[in-house]
């Protein structure tokens, strides 16, 4: 195994987390209790639920999940301590740069409308920023689940606040409904904007959901992309492109797309040449945050402290952050492989 180090000193860019997903579990307890939300009792015991998405009723189980703890954001206040606390986790496990992922439209309800909402969760972000020092910034995402007139409302208006902290434009949801085409004109707009296209492919689905990403939205970065594992041409496609999958190891063993650690095709995707970004998706819910998803690399499938350090810098380079910044980083990592374990 050679020289171990501490992963949450190896700086690294964290670009897969969902929003609400980042939430604490006793922030969640907490504001139920503000808003007088009744919470079901896998969302009350402090352990991420037992889940397995594989099957149609084992997704509903867990969306709903995910509406009930979105369901407790109600105000600003609220939103900036969601993101203020996502920060400090991710500060703790090392990440120097953070894409938050956000469907605002979700939000809007209960805090004025689509443009309130996203403002108020910029603001936030902004906050946080200040107050934590990490890089943090947002990609909007468009529900599949919904019209794809709908993600073209999206994508203008993230386009129209890029420059107050949005880089990306992805779509997320189950990926066995519809089509990415579909979404192909919102994704025109976010890439014409300058925003980089990330949609989620390759996890619920396979194969053919990530070349779908690739073919129909062009995308420069795809959420999960790990069933583009059971096909070589695509893995080859993948790595001459540079496209870089945002894989979340602890995620796919939660929702029952392997069925353990060891199963997840890290090592498939690595000796392929395909990037990858470890991130946690959905902390709450899943039970780990970013460092985690280094270890799993580490105690799962034997990378060594050299390979972490790669796949750190693999982060950086898929991430929107700019140059001073991206080389900081690097420089970061250089200096963690360098230093004593």
């Amino acid at each position: 195994m050679g020289t171990v180090r501490d992963i949450r000193l190896l700086p690294k860019a964290h670009l897969h987390l969902h929003f609400t997903g980042s939430m604490r579990p006793g922030t969640l307890l907490e504001l139920a209790g503000k808003h007088g939300v009744h919470l079901p009792d896998a969302l009350k015991g402090g352990e991420p639920p037992q889940l397995r998405a594989t099957d149609e009723r084992g997704w509903f189980r867990f969306q709903r999940l995910y509406d009930m703890a979105r369901s407790c954001l109600r105000d600003p206040e609220d939103i900036q301590r969601l993101v203020q606390e996502a920060a400090e986790e991710d500060v703790r496990d090392g990440s120097r740069w953070l894409e938050i992922q956000v469907d605002p439209t979700s939000y809007a309800p209960r805090l004025g409308g689509l443009i309130p909402a996203l403002e108020i969760i910029l603001d936030a972000v902004e906050r946080a920023r200040r107050d934590t020092g990490l890089g943090i910034q947002v990609l909007v995402a468009a529900n599949r689940m919904k019209h794809p007139l709908d993600a073209r409302t999206l994508a203008r208006l993230a386009v129209r606040y890029r420059d107050s902290g949005i880089v990306g434009f992805g779509l997320s949801n189950d990926e066995r409904r519809g089509f990415a085409r579909d979404f192909d004109r919102a994704f025109a707009i976010a890439r014409d904007g300058g925003l980089l296209a990330a949609p989620h492919g390759g996890e619920l689905s396979g194969p053919a959901s990530v070349r779908d990403c690739l073919d129909d939205l062009q995308a420069a970065r795809v959420g999960h992309g790990v069933r583009a594992a059971e096909d070589p041409r695509l893995l080859a496609r993948l790595a001459e492109r540079g496209v870089t999958c945002e894989v979340c190891p602890a995620s796919n063993v939660a929702l029952g797309v392997y069925e353990k650690p060891e199963d997840v095709p890290l090592r498939t995707l690595w000796d392929a040449g395909v990037p990858m970004a470890l991130g946690a998706d959905d902390p709450l819910l899943f039970g780990s945050r970013l460092a985690a998803q280094y270890e799993i690399a580490r105690d799962a499938h034997g990378f060594t402290d050299t390979e972490l350090a790669e796949l750190a810098r693999q982060s950086v380079r898929a991430s929107a952050a700019p140059a001073r910044e991206r080389d900081a980083m690097l420089a970061g990592i250089e200096d963690w492989l360098r230093s004593e374990p």
